[in-house]
């Protein structure tokens, strides 16, 4: 017996990219590949070209299904980035996986010229924390058959939205992604090329983050698959008061709940760690087999599947 939520549970395999993902059975794990001397987790670690295509493969031997190349912080406490600019640090990168991985490639980004470079140069899917509220982006994707990730968010790009306040957090998270899927939809996206995301920590406080947690499976209510982007955030640092660099347990235990309550693309930075919890957690819910059977096993006469 599975115990999932009942929308996932409905999921239908879809293709992305060269792969095929049932998301009623399971989950992906998706790699941060950061190429951005400011990132909040790795600090610009893998800013060099070869150091960022070096992390997104072993990324892959790791186990990450999905590598999310980003170009452009989503603070506004980091330095403007032009569009050229940002093209030159994420299309080399996407070049370069791509000649190298059938792995699924999206760029974290909500800039329609990049949007068209990226996906020129082999990216799958465009990872868009704005939500799809940048003119121009959502007809890139709709002319290109791309798939998006369409993130909640409510300022505007590279500024601070100061103290936000909800008057039910998942309440306006699920309105507005509902709004944002029909825009896309109507704008000729099609709906099994559309994933959601609620943006933890995006224009959201520890409490915002917390809630959307613990009730996250309203969300995925929505019926499409669901993302989260949990890795490291200040909301785990708060709750724990730990400094980053120390948030993996913290990470994880949010990432196994996230799992039970529908999430099923998991944003990352420690992959082999994720995985494992993700394999895990989808084995407690009855969703994956376990990789072997020796203990407490008699191969001769046990059924192993047998609970008597």
């Amino acid at each position: 017996m599975t115990t999932v939520p009942p929308a996932v549970a409905a999921l239908t395999p879809r293709r992305i990219g060269a792969r095929t993902f049932d998301f009623a059975r399971r989950c992906a794990v998706m790699a941060v590949v950061n190429r951005t001397p400011d990132s909040f987790f790795d600090r610009g670690a893998t800013f060099a070209l070869e150091r960022a295509v070096e992390h997104a493969l072993r990324a892959v031997d790791d186990g990450a299904d999905w590598v999310d190349v980003g170009g452009l912080p989503f603070s506004p406490d980091t330095p403007e980035v032009s569009v050229a600019e940002e093209i030159d640090r994420v299309l080399p990168v996407v070049e370069a996986i791509r000649s190298r991985s059938d792995v699924v490639i999206s760029v974290d980004t909500y800039r329609p010229e990049v949007a068209e470079a990226v996906l020129d140069g082999g990216a799958d899917v465009i990872n868009d924390v704005m939500g799809l509220r940048v003119p121009g982006l959502v007809e890139v994707l709709a002319d290109r058959g791309a798939t998006v990730v369409v993130a909640h968010s409510r300022a505007e790009p590279h500024q601070h939205l100061r103290a936000p306040r909800y008057d039910d957090v998942v309440a306006d998270v699920v309105a507005y992604l509902e709004d944002r899927v029909a825009a896309a939809v109507a704008a000729g996206v099609a709906e099994e090329a559309i994933v959601i995301d609620p943006g933890h920590d995006l224009n959201k406080n520890t409490l915002h983050s917390l809630e959307l947690t613990r009730r996250l499976e309203e969300v995925a209510a929505i019926g499409l698959p669901l993302l989260v982007a949990l890795s490291n955030k200040d909301f785990v640092g708060e709750t724990l008061d730990r400094p980053q660099g120390e948030r993996l347990p913290g990470s994880l235990a949010a990432a196994a709940l996230c799992v039970e309550r529908g999430a099923r693309v998991l944003r990352v930075h420690q992959v082999r760690e994720t995985v494992d919890v993700v394999r895990m957690t989808e084995a407690v819910l009855g969703l994956r087999e376990p990789a072997y059977l020796r203990h407490n096993i008699d191969t001769a006469t046990d059924d192993p599947r047998s609970n008597g």
